[in-house]
């Protein structure tokens, strides 16, 4: 920016900014476009509301009378319009002025709406590949109206000649850019014409390219976007959509999902799928606005639990950001993003009442997707829950199989927990559904509503233990010596020791042990670490009454039953200690240091007895 002479200005003068247009185009380069490549786009979407307000003219014209001509032979890239034209004072107006649109002039304001470009800056992005933008126009509005030509710089300066009308022998626009030698990989002939395709190819207007070759040239758009096509059948209707949505995004759809929303003129499809994705990872969705692509990462267009599908519309009435590469987040978007979900919530509904393989298949990759639609939508939670996989004692199996063989359905709190319990679980007969994946515990509480005559219960281990059937008197007295050894060796976790039977016999022990629990036995040792402190005091204060961890033996194990006879004393410690640590790592949790410590000191020490014994 310039500073004008105090000299001779007079204080408190208006003044004009000095727009460095270098530094601005730079500005533009380096945060507001993605990529030089918009310059074709911007190009395009002028000739298109070009084209617009030539219609609005002409409104009798037919809808193919006018169109748009490519060329770029890898010494100039030249986009050709049959649109309103500029005049001389339109030139001066609207490409010598940053920020001011041609869509603001008087008789075009009240149809706005039916432009897309709506910020007056999008000439500039030819200056990312180009130092000069050559303007050669001739307006509509007068039969008589002469041809205007503006060579605008980079160097901000321009200049405006007035020409015969035979130097734009009809009504339309020119634009020539002399591409920089660094700008070839934008605006060689063929990356020309597929940059025309990628934004252009819903564009209602016909589109053409010319490489200079002197061959014929090539439509940009040859056919309109294929769900405003008619079909023969719906079968051809459903395989020409399937067809689009491959060739766009590159994977065969599970299915396609028509998607029309009238009161904002958008019409599309989203593509389902085939295989899981990620849980939260967001598609980008392409989203084109009155035909031309405004983005190819729209995500925010769907709710995040729709990330099972990929979805491609056009339409009227979206509100493009500054950029034209995104959406502005306003109500109308919001209102579009509920009525997409409702289309989505519709097909899963058609589906899960027509269309059993089908679902199925989706259900097989998406399950946890519909969980998490499930979770907040009590229709979805009707019609699927009964049908929705789960990690059970059973193994993996939808909640419907499971209930009819468990009328009384247990569920964890964590994975570690099934874990823990999931064999001597399925051995003694009980029903537990692991609870420790994203939405599960919550789904699996809610089946009663779908099926009355289930209960459903969190697994408390003292119901575990009920079911492991205890030991005679005469084997837990002989064992007594055993136990009291093991309590005091393990004393150092908060766990207890006692001696039962359960299947399967190859289990020689089971840790029960709740992360809750875990958690309490924590904050207890902090608080004695830290007593007499403020610290101390506020553990204290918090600390509750914990069950201790529990070490179950399995007294139909032979190692177990060999282990209980034993009469050495550090002999039994160690032995205990082993079983504690084997009982820990098949329950898959962290180990915590102090246990790891123990798995490898009992180890080694049950090696060192096996090998003096040897010797």
């Amino acid at each position: 920016m310039t500073l004008p002479d105090t000299a001779t200005d007079p204080a408190g003068a208006d003044r004009t900014f000095q727009v460095d247009l270098r530094g601005l185009v730079d500005l533009l380069s380096h945060h507001l476009y993605s990529s030089p490549r918009v310059y074709l786009r911007e190009l395009l979407q002028n000739a298109v509301d070009a084209l617009t307000a030539r219609h609005n003219l002409e409104p009798g014209a037919p809808t193919d009378a006018f169109g748009i001509r490519l060329y770029a032979d890898g010494s100039v890239v030249r986009v050709e319009d049959d649109g309103v034209g500029l005049t001389e004072a339109d030139v001066h107006t609207f490409l010598a002025t940053i920020g001011r649109s041609s869509k603001r002039a008087d008789q075009v304001a009240e149809q706005r709406a039916d432009f897309i470009g709506q910020f007056g800056i999008g000439l500039l992005s030819c200056f990312l590949v180009a130092d000069e933008i050559h303007v050669l126009s001739r307006s509509a509005r007068n039969p008589d109206a002469p041809a205007v030509e503006w060579r605008g710089r980079g160097d901000g300066s321009y200049t405006v000649r007035t020409l015969p009308a035979s130097a734009h022998p009809r009504p339309g626009t020119t634009v020539t850019l002399t591409p920089r030698a660094d700008a070839g990989e934008w605006t060689r002939p063929a990356q020309v014409h597929t940059l025309a395709r990628h934004f252009g190819s819903l564009l209602r207007h016909p589109v053409n390219f010319d490489d200079g070759s002197g061959g014929p040239d090539r439509p940009v758009n040859p056919e309109p976007a294929p769900w405003t096509r008619t079909y023969p059948t719906p079968g051809s209707r459903s395989r020409a959509l399937a067809a689009y949505g491959t060739e766009v995004f590159g994977f065969t759809p599970l299915d396609t999902i028509e998607l029309d929303l009238p009161a904002v003129g958008l019409k599309g499809i989203a593509c389902v799928l085939p295989e899981a994705v990620p849980a939260g990872r967001r598609h980008g969705h392409h989203v084109h606005v009155k035909g031309m692509l405004l983005s190819e990462q729209a995500a925010e267009i769907l709710p995040e639990w729709a990330f099972f599908v990929r979805c491609v519309v056009d339409a009227e009435s979206l509100r493009p950001t500054a950029s034209r590469e995104s959406l502005y987040e306003d109500d109308t978007l919001a209102a579009v993003r509920d009525a997409l979900a409702e289309h989505l919530r519709a097909w899963i509904a058609r589906v899960a009442a027509s269309d059993p393989d089908l679902l199925a298949r989706f259900l097989q990759a998406h399950h946890l997707a519909v969980k998490s639609l499930a979770v907040h939508d009590d229709e979805i939670l009707r019609m699927l829950l009964p049908w929705l996989p789960f990690e059970t004692t059973d193994g993996h199996t939808t909640l419907d199989e499971f209930a009819r063989t468990h009328r009384t359905v247990l569920v964890t709190s964590s994975v570690e927990e099934f874990r823990q319990v999931a064999a001597i679980a399925s051995a003694a007969g009980l029903g537990v559904v692991n609870g420790g994946y994203t939405y599960d515990r919550e789904l699996v509480h809610r089946l009663p509503e779908i099926r009355p005559e289930v209960s459903v219960a969190d697994l408390d281990p003292a119901t575990l233990t009920a079911h492991l059937d205890p030991v005679d008197r005469e084997t837990e007295l002989s064992a007594a010596a055993y136990l009291a050894l093991a309590r005091d060796a393990l004393a150092v976790f908060d766990c207890d020791v006692a001696l039962r039977t359960f299947q399967p016999a190859s289990a020689p022990a089971l840790l029960i042990d709740s992360r809750e629990a875990r958690h309490e036995r924590t904050r207890s040792q902090l608080a004695r670490e830290q007593a007499g402190g403020l610290w101390g005091d506020i553990l204290g204060a918090l600390r509750q009454e914990a069950p201790r961890a529990q070490l179950i033996l399995n007294q139909l194990n032979p190692l177990v039953r060999t282990a209980v006879a034993i009469d050495e004393p550090e002999l039994a410690r160690t032995s205990a200690e082993a079983l504690y640590g084997q009982a820990a790592l098949l329950s898959r949790r962290p180990l915590r240091p102090a246990e790891s410590s123990l798995i490898n000191r009992s180890f080694l020490d049950l090696l060192a007895h096996a090998l003096r014994k040897d010797s």
